[in-house]
């Protein structure tokens, strides 16, 4: 099994030229070129994880240094296990030991395949499920027994669940602690929608590095799933929080998006408009 350096998701052998996922127009491939690493590779070099409890019953996980994206996991733990969300690109003995020590794990999930990370090594280092959703699965550079497809609305556990959005990837999907500790809600959104470094706006876009939006009637269709839920926080996934009035927020930052893409604008920009 090797990991993509760039976007550090796993690939099993033989490897291909170039990483799919950072081939397409939503990533890239460094000037470099293709480049490839393991998890034993990643241990020599000095890798580690850190740990941050955010509340009680979620912790964020990440890699330091960053591998590949540098997303943030989030841990939640219900009563009955916990999930595992957008999992970071290196896995080591503590912190599988850490999580381990909160219970079963009902899943191993990502929002997207960008952040597929060394997913199926988190699945079997914590004999859990790696949950993806079906759309996307023509993304998986790595097979396993483990791989589990959903689609639409996934259950997890009581007040926990997964669903299908769209947008930035056919399957983009967001994860649902409707019944989080605060009794407020927590929408977990990886990038279907990102929480911007304002907290008090999201983002839609096909691609984030290349700068690729997405269209007003998508948007429109984003917000609109998501309006169906409960939840008064989001958080991404780097662990950028919009920490409460997020269905508020969800509306005001879908209608910009829309008027800004459609026109409505234009005549701020120096270049049209009346």
């Amino acid at each position: 099994m090797h990991i993509c350096l760039t976007c550090a998701v796993e690939y099993d052998e033989p490897l291909p030229d170039v990483c799919p996922i950072c081939a397409d127009e939503r990533q890239y491939v460094p000037a470099d070129g293709q480049r490839w690493t393991t998890l034993a590779e990643l241990q020599l070099a000095g890798q580690t994880l850190s740990w941050r409890d955010r509340e009680a019953s979620r912790a964020e996980i990440r890699a330091d240094p960053g591998v590949g994206i540098g997303q943030t996991s989030q841990l939640v733990t219900t009563d009955a296990g916990s999930l595992l969300w957008d999992p970071v690109g290196y896995v080591d003995h503590e912190t599988v030991a850490r999580i381990r020590e909160r219970g079963p794990v009902i899943a191993v999930a990502a929002s997207h395949p960008h952040m597929f990370g060394a997913q199926v090594s988190w699945g079997e280092a914590l004999d859990a499920p790696v949950l993806v959703c079906e759309p996307d699965a023509q993304w998986l550079g790595r097979t396993s027994d483990r791989i589990e497809l959903w689609d639409g609305d996934h259950a997890l556990a009581p007040g926990l669940s997964l669903h299908r959005v769209g947008g930035h990837f056919v399957g983009a999907a967001v994860a649902l602690w409707a019944d989080d500790e605060n009794g407020r809600g927590l929408l977990m959104s990886g990038d279907t929608v990102f929480p911007n470094p304002d907290r008090r706006t999201l983002g839609f876009m096909r691609s984030y590095p290349n700068k690729i939006p997405l269209s007003a009637n998508v948007v429109a269709a984003i917000a609109e799933r998501l309006s169906a839920f409960t939840f008064d926080r989001i958080v991404g996934n780097f662990g950028n929080l919009i920490d409460g009035d997020a269905k508020a927020v969800l509306q005001y930052s879908a209608e910009r998006h829309i008027a800004w893409v459609r026109g409505d604008h234009d005549d701020e920009t120096g270049l049209g408009g009346g």
